[in-house]
């Protein structure tokens, strides 16, 4: 299984984040991708490259033009208007009984406008550490094009919450829906996310909620009492041609292995019945017990039974990192992952 990761993903390296109403230290930090890119290599899976570079073309496939521009110019925009914080936080949204038909010129509108949270801080490199996570699960994708069986995209920062039109939940761009609209554009007919981060994908279901090309399953923490809140019931099953491709498994916090895998296996029933071509995993290493942002018990060996179930799904499959908060343990977890699924495959083969 090869490897995808760049370093100028790192390039954005925020040190502080406001949640629960307080500033703290950041969770989503470059020493994340750092630690299991090091796990990686140690475990010997196969080469590390670097992505490859593309247009905007596929970002903009799935993402809306004014949105990515704000994002390539924000910086720019900041400085202009005479700014020094070199972390940059929304403060106001169009929320319910205001208007979203018009994007406001001065920069703390737009960065309104184009969020849905004030925990995602975005600074000089953010948008050039995205493009390059973006890049990264692209790559990933034209591996299995040619070829591959499977690939680690370790993208950073993260994806999964990233609307077309709006980012939050450290999330810019969505990697794993770029992918996954990448490989449908090169001809791939049915494409799977299973979103396994404890946090609800809202973004990627989004994206594809209307649609019955892209299939999205995620398991997750009770939208009613864990971020991003407000989406991720079980009862959101698709819209229009998307109906019925949509499944969610919202669990209580303090969910535990068992529960878990409960919720797995019937996802891959699901995956089953709708028999992809492509198998994209959000790799979400935050249901474990020991992460400072979830209220999940998942254990280290949960990970590997995890990466194990999906190799017996048997399909190309790109895995594209999500979140992941205990650092210390995030390569370990993570390895343990990938090689469940390396194993598993092996025995089959």
């Amino acid at each position: 299984m090869k490897t995808i990761f760049s370093p100028d993903q790192l390039l954005h390296a925020p040190t502080k984040e406001i949640s629960d109403g307080k500033l703290v230290p950041a969770n989503e930090i470059p020493s994340r991708a750092e630690i299991v890119l090091e796990h990686i290599k140690k475990a010997q899976f196969g080469e590390v490259l670097a992505p490859n570079d593309f247009s905007l073309d596929p970002i903009l496939k799935v993402h809306d033009a004014d949105y990515v521009t704000f994002l390539l110019d924000f910086w720019q925009l900041w400085l202009a208007e005479g700014r020094t914080e070199e972390e940059v936080f929304p403060f106001v949204w169009p929320v319910h009984g205001l208007r979203h038909d018009i994007v406001p010129d001065q920069i703390d509108g737009k960065l309104g406008f184009y969020s849905f949270d004030a925990g995602t801080p975005m600074g000089a490199h953010t948008w050039t550490a995205a493009r390059k996570s973006a890049e990264t699960a692209l790559t990933g994708a034209d591996l299995l094009l040619s070829g591959d069986n499977s690939a680690f995209a370790l993208c950073r920062p993260p994806g999964h919450h990233a609307h077309r039109r709006l980012y939050g939940g450290y999330c810019f761009l969505n990697n794993a829906a770029i992918a996954a609209q990448h490989l449908r554009d090169q001809g791939v007919g049915k494409v799977t996310i299973f979103d396994v981060d404890y946090h609800h994908g809202n973004g990627t279901q989004a994206i594809f909620y209307d649609r019955a090309d892209v299939q999205f399953l995620s398991i997750h923490a009770d939208p009613k009492v864990e971020f991003p809140y407000y989406l991720g019931h079980a009862n959101e099953r698709g819209l229009k041609e998307g109906a019925g491709y949509n499944h969610n498994y919202p669990l209580p916090h303090g969910t535990s292995w068992v529960e878990w895998a409960e919720a797995m296996e019937d996802a891959c029933r699901s995956i089953e019945k709708f028999a992809p071509d492509v198998i994209i995993v959000s790799l979400g290493m935050d249901p474990y017990e020991k992460d400072p942002i979830s209220k999940f018990k998942l254990k280290t060996d949960d990970f590997s039974r995890i990466g194990a179930r999906i190799a017996r799904l048997s399909k190309p499959t790109l895995f594209v990192m999500e979140g992941g908060y205990a650092v210390g343990d995030l390569g370990i977890n993570c390895t343990k992952a990938l090689s469940g699924y390396l194993d598993t495959v092996t025995i089959g083969s």
